[in-house]
């Protein structure tokens, strides 16, 4: 029981700092969207495809509001905040319990 309480520990904190490393790539997006940045430049296309296909179908789900200010990264940052909450704090939980 030990190995796998150890395990979910791990694999609850790296799933947490995939989940900040995201929520920063999503600001960085968000920045970058400001400023008419040239989409030749690496940066932005990797920003773009790491980004899209999460933004994209929140985007669709969102419908078009016609604000002009696109909500969709504030939506998902919120969404990785529950994970946070909830997915990683119960992966920690069940560990301890294990032990």
């Amino acid at each position: 029981m030990i190995v796998i309480a150890n395990f979910l520990n791990a694999f609850a904190s790296i799933l947490d700092l995939v989940l900040w490393a995201y929520v920063w790539v999503l600001v960085a997006r968000a920045l970058v969207s400001w400023v008419n940045p040239d989409p030749y430049n690496p940066i932005v296309q990797a920003l773009y495809k790491l980004t899209e296909p999460v933004l994209s179908p929140v985007r669709r789900l969102m419908g078009g509001y016609g604000l002009g200010i696109d909500f969709s990264p504030m939506i998902v940052i919120l969404i990785i905040y529950f994970l946070q909450l909830f997915l990683i704090r119960t992966l920690h939980d069940i560990a301890r319990q294990l032990h």
